[in-house]
């Protein structure tokens, strides 16, 4: 078995559109932390005599609040490409139709797709972690002058534990996608589809029940406040769902991987 993850996250490592996409993701994430800094850093100074700061313009938070919103925020943003970063990694085999080659070496498919999930789940897990440390870092600029500590904080590590959850739990939605269409498109646009559902509010709109059991509205729910949130549900309620859509999306593509023919 390790053998097989072994090598699994060999073809990860060495396939440049990876390297090129996680590129992509870091550098927009960095570039899009960097826009609000100085206004982060003029709330902070400009904090009240009662510990209130304004984040956004005309809603006064606690200082402690608005920071831990924005560690969450700031991390929530751009791990919406992470299902799209998945599906590239399942979709390399059936690119270049690869599978029956590696059925030679790994011919129980039950391991090879164990080894499959296990390796970009390393992967997507490291990524996430990177995410989640320019977060802090970020964050980190914001208070070094008033509350550094504060990112050590059980609040702030159960953010980035929630967010790391979030993450590669949506991420492998994509994948298993991806492994049971085989194609890299259709894990896209079905992950794209998932997003639009929340970002559009179509569900909320109709009832916000459903919409609590689509994995970006069960993200929000795990990782923001309900004070300055509109949420459809609870943190507990949002990871349960998540790991219901992973759980089943993995359930579907192990049972496609297992029937179909090797191509």
């Amino acid at each position: 078995m390790f053998a097989a993850i072994r090598s699994e996250l060999t073809k990860i490592v060495t396939l440049p559109g990876v390297w090129i996409f996680t590129g992509i993701i870091l550098g927009l994430h960095v570039f899009v932390l960097a826009q609000p800094l100085d206004l982060s850093i003029e709330a902070i100074e400009n904090m009240t005599p009662d510990g209130d700061v304004e984040v956004f313009i005309g809603l006064p938070q606690p200082a402690e609040e608005a920071v831990l919103g924005l560690l969450a925020g700031s991390s929530l943003q751009l791990s919406l490409l992470l299902p799209a970063l998945a599906a590239v990694i399942a979709g390399q085999e059936f690119r270049s139709h690869q599978l029956a080659s590696t059925l030679l070496a790994t011919p129980r498919r039950g391991r090879l797709f164990a080894a499959k999930v296990l390796a970009a789940t390393l992967c997507l897990l490291l990524v996430a972690v990177l995410i989640a440390g320019i977060s802090t870092a970020f964050t980190y600029v914001v208070i070094r002058d008033w509350n550094p500590s504060l990112l050590i904080s059980a609040e702030a590590l159960l953010i980035n534990g929630s967010f790391l959850a979030f993450a590669v739990l949506f991420a492998l939605v994509g994948l298993a996608v991806t492994i049971a269409a085989r194609s890299t498109l259709v894990g896209v646009v079905v992950t794209v589809a998932l997003i639009a559902l929340t970002m559009t509010q179509a569900l909320t709109s109709i009832a916000p029940a459903l919409d609590a059991l689509t994995p970006l509205s069960a993200g929000r729910n795990l990782l923001l406040d309900p004070g300055i949130n509109e949420l459809t549900a609870g943190p507990m309620h949002g990871l349960i769902v998540l790991v219901c859509w992973a759980a089943a999306a993995i359930g579907v593509a192990g049972v496609a991987i297992a029937r179909r023919d090797a191509r």
